[in-house]
């Protein structure tokens, strides 16, 4: 069985007062929308430790910074839906 994809979202306090709480939001809808729940660990974390570069969305080993509302969905089809 293939091991699933790691998805981890940091919710530390500098993240979340920019933005993840929607994002957030997104990821979940996006999941659900592509049947990737059985595909996907997807985690919440309080500190990635990339402040001054989040939010921070980390998919197994690659980390994505300055993540927002505009560029999650972009994010997400790249890593999952490549061509």
């Amino acid at each position: 069985m293939k091991e699933k994809t790691k998805l981890i979202l940091c919710l530390g306090s500098s993240c979340y007062s920019r933005g993840n709480q929607y994002v957030l939001d997104i990821v979940k809808q996006y999941i659900k929308e592509n049947n990737l729940k059985d595909k996907i660990d997807f985690r919440g974390q309080l500190c990635s430790g990339n402040c001054s570069h989040g939010p921070i969305l980390k998919i197994n080993d690659v980390v994505f910074k300055n993540v927002d509302v505009n560029n999650i969905n972009n994010i997400l089809d790249q890593y999952f839906f490549k061509e």
